[in-house]
């Protein structure tokens, strides 16, 4: 019968990695799980707090607000960010259109993200450019913006749409714009544009370690009558690879789920998704 007893030295190799495995499962389940508040766009625009009060309650621990916060005046932004507080969730980015980075709308865009709390300013898009070179200006205006914001405590992110992901001159914008970013400069990973661009959301993640600290979790089908349509889960990605390279060097800080229709209403569609989320994630 084989002995099951330990020597000294064993006992206390095991009893040095404990802790650290313990910490990693702690890291991996802390880590919050938001929405983006485009998939319940016209619930939010009947009524922004009760919104967000309703995606608060499904068990949502962040949001991500998107261009029409920008219209808000101060007073409206401090409301909003008072009924975060006093809900228990957070506003750790906001989704922002090209222009709000320049003139006075980039103080502006500045000091609502500082009254809502966040920690990226993130550019939601940026229009197909059909020369490299448009591209790498992208990548050093997105830097001009980083050393602008590092005073204040914010830093900038970038969001990539399908675009990015389709070759020019035989490369990828999105490599482009990850080469010739500061390393602060956050790629905000979204998983169903870089699938409908033909890329791999793990090997991406993999391929920029730290730098992935937030993604929106869109599923994707190949059926064109689904599209962006099916729930989390209901598509193609990998969403148990994607998790493990995001949470074993990919550096993300939090999820958001994002959807941009289905075949249920908008706030339903929040709560499947949440669930379906969870199911998937949980078991990690």
């Amino acid at each position: 019968m084989p002995s099951t007893s330990l020597t000294r030295r064993t006992f206390l190799a095991l009893s040095a990695t404990l802790p650290w495995a313990l910490k990693s499962v702690a890291a991996s389940s802390s880590i919050p799980v938001g929405l983006e508040l485009y998939s319940v766009r016209e619930e939010l625009k009947k009524d922004p707090e009760g919104t967000v009060r309703a995606v608060a309650q499904m068990g949502y621990q962040a949001v991500e607000f998107y261009a029409p916060y920008f219209e808000w005046t101060d007073a409206q932004a401090k409301q909003m960010r008072k009924l975060m507080d006093d809900l228990g969730i957070h506003c750790y980015s906001t989704h922002n259109d090209e222009d709000f980075f320049s003139g006075k709308n980039f103080d502006r865009a500045r000091d609502l993200n500082l009254i809502l709390g966040s920690k990226y300013v993130v550019q939601a898009w940026s229009d197909p450019k059909p020369d490299l070179e448009e591209w790498k200006s992208l990548a050093e205006k997105l830097n001009t913006i980083a050393e602008k914001l590092e005073s204040s405590g914010l830093k900038v992110g970038y969001h990539n749409h399908d675009a990015e992901w389709r070759l020019v001159n035989g490369q990828r914008p999105m490599d482009i714009i990850a080469k010739n970013t500061k390393l602060s400069v956050m790629l905000q990973l979204d998983v169903g544009t870089c699938l409908e661009g033909g890329a791999d959301p793990v090997a991406w993640i993999r391929a920029n370690p730290g730098r992935i600290r937030s993604i929106h979790c869109k599923d994707w089908s190949r059926d064109p009558a689904k599209g962006y349509k099916v729930l989390f889960g209901e598509g193609i990605a990998d969403w148990k690879g994607i998790f493990e390279a995001a949470e074993n060097g990919g550096g993300v800080e939090y999820y958001l789920v994002e959807q941009e229709g289905s075949r249920f209403p908008e706030l339903e569609t929040a709560r499947k998704c949440l669930q379906a989320f969870r199911a998937t994630h949980g078991g990690r």
